[in-house]
C-alpha cells in the first residue's frame, strides 16, 4: 500500500509506458527468465490470458478435475475462449505423465477436440506442491507430445518458499505461468510470464482484448515492484507456510481431526465432523471444501503474510474445544 500511495505522486505515462511499470517488468523477467511479463488485474484473468497464447480455435486444455480453472472460475476459460477443458481426476490435485496420456485419444480426428495444453497450478487447488522432479517429468512428456505447459501460480511463492527453489527454477517447466500476488499480500495483481518470444508476440493485443490493459498501470507496477524488491515475495510465502504447517501440527493432534492432504504450503485441509465444523463458524470464517454422507467433512484453512502464531493457537484450540 505505501508503495501504491508513492506512485500516486505527479503525473505517468498511461498504459505502462511509464518507469515504474518497466522496472517492476525488467525485475520479473530477470527473477523467472522470461521473455515477456504482462500486468493484469487478477488470477482467473491471468489464467485466461495465459491459455489464449496457446490455443488454436479447435485445441483443449488438459486440467486436473479439482484445478481452479475446471471448479472456480465460472466458465471463464470456455466462456472467454471458447475453449474445451479436459478434466482428470487427480486425488491429490496433481497431474501426472499417465494421466495426461488418458485424454490424448482423438488426436488427429478432425471430429474430436485436440488435447494441446497441460495445466498444471503450484501450488494445486489442494494446497499439494509437485516437486521438481515431477514438474520436469510433465515437461518432457508434454514435449515429446507436441504439448505445451501452462502453470496457474497463484501460489508459486508458497511453491518456491517449500521447495527452497527460485522462479526460474519453475518457469523453466512452463511455456507460460502466472505469477500471483494478490494472494501473497498484494492488493490486486497478477503477472502473466511467457517464457519465448514467439509465444509473446500477440499477447499485448490479447490483454487489450480481454479487458486487462490498466490505463494506470504503475499503481499495479508498484505492488509488483514492491513484491520483487528485497525478496519480499518469497517472505510472505515462508511466513504463510510456517503458520500452516504450525497449524497443521496442532490440529492433527486433535481427536476427531485429520489432514486430508499434505499442508505443503499456505492451505491446511482438515477432515472433521460436520457439526465440529458448523460450530467452529459461528466465530471462524473458512470455506467447507467437501462433505460426505457420512457426517463428516473436509475444511480449508489458509495462511496469509500476516497471519500469527497466536491467530494459528486461538484456532487451534477453538478446534479441540468444539465438538
Amino acid at each position: 500500500m505505501a508503495a501504491v500511495a508513492a506512485a500516486n505522486v505527479g503525473d505517468a505515462v498511461a498504459y505502462g509506458a511509464d518507469e515504474l511499470t518497466r522496472r517492476a517488468l525488467d525485475g520479473i523477467r530477470a527473477a523467472s527468465g522470461a521473455a515477456a511479463a504482462l500486468l493484469v488485474f487478477n488470477g482467473t484473468a491471468a489464467n485466461v490470458l495465459g491459455i489464449s497464447l496457446l490455443l488454436r480455435p479447435y485445441e483443449g486444455v488438459v486440467c486436473a478435475d479439482s484445478s481452479h480453472l475446471n471448479t472456480d472460475e465460472c466458465g471463464a476459460a470456455e466462456r472467454v475462449l471458447g475453449c474445451k477443458l479436459l478434466p482428470v481426476p487427480a486425488a491429490d490435485g496433481k497431474l501426472t505423465p499417465e494421466a495426461v496420456a488418458t485424454r490424448l485419444a482423438g488426436r488427429g480426428d478432425e471430429h474430436h477436440v485436440q488435447a494441446r495444453v497441460v495445466q498444471l497450478a503450484q501450488l494445486t487447488e489442494v494446497g499439494t506442491c509437485y516437486s521438481l522432479a515431477e514438474l520436469k517429468a510433465i515437461r518432457e512428456y508434454c514435449r515429446e507430445h507436441d504439448l505445451l505447459v501452462y502453470l496457474d501460480g497463484a501460489r508459486i511463492a508458497n511453491a518456491a518458499a517449500h521447495l527452497g527453489c527460485t522462479l526460474a527454477d519453475l518457469a523453466a517447466c512452463a511455456d507460460i505461468l502466472s505469477f500471483g500476488g494478490t494472494k501473497n499480500g498484494a492488493l490486486g495483481v497478477e503477472a502473466v510470464l511467457v517464457m519465448t518470444e514467439d509465444l509473446a508476440a500477440p499477447a499485448a493485443y490479447l490483454r487489450k482484448q480481454q479487458m486487462q490493459l490498466s490505463s494506470k498501470m504503475r499503481f499495479l507496477a508498484a505492488q509488483m515492484d514492491a513484491l520483487l524488491t528485497d525478496d519480499l515475495w518469497l517472505r510472505n510465502a515462508r511466513h504463510a507456510n510456517a503458520m500452516a504447517a504450525r497449524l497443521a501440527t496442532g490440529v492433527a493432534g486433535v481427536p476427531g481431526v485429520r489432514l486430508a492432504y499434505p499442508a505443503d504450503g499456505n492451505g491446511v485441509f482438515a477432515e472433521l465432523s460436520a457439526d465440529r465444523a458448523r460450530a467452529l463458524q459461528a466465530d471462524w470464517t473458512f470455506h467447507v471444501w467437501s462433505a460426505g454422507g457420512d457426517g463428516r467433512c473436509v475444511v480449508r484453512w489458509m495462511t496469509a503474510f500476516d497471519t500469527t502464531a497466536a491467530d494459528v493457537d486461538a484456532l487451534v484450540a477453538a478446534v479441540a474445544a468444539a465438538s
